[in-house]
C-alpha cells in the first residue's frame, strides 16, 4: 500500500514533534510516496528555521541526515492536473501536488496540516489522522 506524506509530517517527524510516534506507526509497512516538491519544501522549512533563529546549521544538517533516512519514494505529478486543483479548491500549486500525487496513485494523505486535509477529502481522497 502506498501512503502520500506531505511536508509537514516530514518535518514533524525530522522534528522530534508530538506526533512522530503515531506518524511512524500509520507509515510503518507502507510505502510512502510524495510529489518531488516535497523535498524542496523540506530545504525551505530549514531556511525558515533559519530565518527566525530556531535552528543552526549544525542541528539542520543533522535534521537532514534524519531525512535521508526516511524511505520516500520521490514521483512526478502533472502539473496541469495540480494546477486544476489548485484553481478548483482555491489552494497552493504545492498542495495540489500531494492531492494530484494520491489522485493517481489511488492512496490516502498523511499530514498534520488541517487545510490539506480538508481539501483532500474535498478532492475524495482519503485522509489518514493523526
Amino acid at each position: 500500500m502506498n501512503i502520500v506524506i506531505d511536508t509537514s509530517a516530514v518535518i514533524a517527524v525530522i522534528a522530534n514533534e508530538p506526533e512522530k510516534q503515531r506518524l511512524i506507526e500509520l507509515t510503518s509497512g507502507v510505502d510512502i510516496i510524495a510529489p518531488q516538491s516535497v523535498h524542496w519544501e523540506v530545504g525551505n522549512a530549514f531556511s525558515a528555521m533559519f530565518k527566525r533563529k530556531q535552528a543552526t546549521l549544525a542541528q539542520v544538517r543533522k535534521a537532514i541526515n534524519i531525512y535521508r533516512q526516511i524511505p520516500i519514494r520521490l514521483l512526478d505529478v502533472d502539473l496541469i492536473h495540480s494546477i486544476e486543483l489548485s484553481k478548483k479548491f482555491n489552494i497552493y500549486a504545492y498542495d495540489a501536488y500531494i492531492i494530484s500525487c494520491a489522485l493517481k496513485h489511488k492512496c490516502p494523505v498523511v499530514s498534520l496540516d488541517r487545510t490539506l486535509s480538508d481539501v483532500s477529502k474535498q478532492a475524495g481522497v482519503n485522509v489518514m489522522e493523526v
